[in-house]
């Protein structure tokens, strides 16, 4: 069972634009997930706990359901808020808030051997990595800069990352997937 930061970034390290906009990652969305249909059908398989912030989960709210698309998501998500956010009916949808080592010993609990998923923002998973409980990162590098916005990973990272793989997506991305060793 890991922990993992999964997700798409410009090469100058945002994830979504100052408007909060992934519309530079739709882009090279080619009828599949924009991370690559292989990528994402690998990494998804082996996760049964998700966990997004409420910027995501807001996001989501708005970009997706709104528009009549379902909950993509057949997994528990706990969204961490501190805010009374609206639930998606048939979605089991876990708000939470505080520190995240609790909700994350539940999540563990829940996932039972497989993978948690952080999705979405850079604040999240950086406190994922602060408590000691981010165990890998895999970043889908795209070829733009952006001039401002969410940030991929809002920390100074001081523990060494570890280079567990590099691979082209779509030939588009460069994917990197590194262990966190604290």
């Amino acid at each position: 069972m890991k922990t993992i930061y999964y997700g798409a970034t410009s090469i100058n390290g945002f994830i979504a634009d100052k408007k909060n906009s992934l519309d530079w990652l739709f882009q090279f969305d080619k009828g599949g997930e924009s991370s690559g249909p292989e990528s994402y059908t690998t990494f998804i398989k082996d996760v049964r706990a998700i966990c997004m912030g409420s910027t995501t989960y807001e996001w989501l709210l708005e970009h997706q359901i709104s528009k009549g698309q379902p909950w993509p998501y057949d997994m528990p998500a706990w969204v961490f808020t501190t805010r009374n956010l609206p639930t998606i009916p048939g979605a089991d949808i876990r708000f939470a808030k505080g520190d995240v080592k609790p909700v994350h010993k539940e999540m563990q609990q829940f996932a039972a051997g497989k993978n948690i998923w952080v999705v979405g923002g850079g604040e999240l998973a950086g406190q994922f990595y602060d408590a000691g409980l981010l165990d890998e990162v895999i970043w889908q590098l795209a070829p733009l800069t952006l001039d401002g916005g969410a940030p991929l990973f809002p920390r100074t990272a001081k523990p060494p990352f570890k280079l567990l793989s590099v691979k082209p997506i779509m030939d588009v991305f460069i994917e990197v997937h590194y262990s966190i060793e604290y």
